[in-house]
């Protein structure tokens, strides 16, 4: 347990941080899964609809460091792929 009382507002900051990394994490990733769904449905138009709003939220979360910069890069990059391949399937 922290001692100190600048420990102890330490302790509640990282709390806080912690529960809106988490909640930030967790929209994300709900993001990315409306994405996979749209693929999945074979409509391009709203799968380019749904990547064009989550790529926004991908870099925010990459770039405040919830998760490292080259996966956000990555996982941006892949769904992107995906949704241009559904035009050359077609």
């Amino acid at each position: 347990m922290a001692n100190t009382k600048s420990a102890q507002k330490a302790v509640r900051k990282i709390a806080t941080r912690t529960a809106q990394n988490k909640a930030r994490r967790t929209q994300m990733r709900g993001q990315i899964r409306k994405v996979e769904e749209a693929i999945a449905s074979g409509d391009q138009a709203v799968a380019l609809a749904v990547l064009k709003a989550t790529e926004p939220m991908i870099a925010r979360t990459a770039q405040k460091g919830i998760v490292p910069k080259n996966t956000g890069a990555r996982k941006i990059s892949r769904l992107t792929q995906r949704v241009k391949a559904m035009s050359a399937a077609v």
